[in-house]
């Protein structure tokens, strides 16, 4: 299982709405909103590197108000 946390900029006011969608969606555990430079934050898994990677392509980033996305890959040292 590979894990990342997926940190999103919206468009201004559409936060919630992002989040909202992002917590439904299969694969993500977790849609928090946040203060800073981003303004989600998601908590994703899947069973291989391009499985996310598709999660984050192909259904993340078309989120209607998402502008931006970087996402974060667990490691366990």
């Amino acid at each position: 299982m590979v894990q990342a946390y997926v940190l999103i900029q919206t468009e201004v006011g559409k936060a919630s709405a992002v989040a909202d969608v992002l917590s439904r969606m299969a694969g993500v555990t977790r849609a928090d909103h946040v203060t800073g430079p981003y303004d989600v934050i998601v908590r994703a898994e899947a069973a291989s590197v391009d499985e996310l990677g598709r999660l984050v392509v192909a259904e993340v980033q078309r989120v209607a108000g998402i502008t931006r996305t970087l996402t974060c890959p667990v490691v366990h040292l």
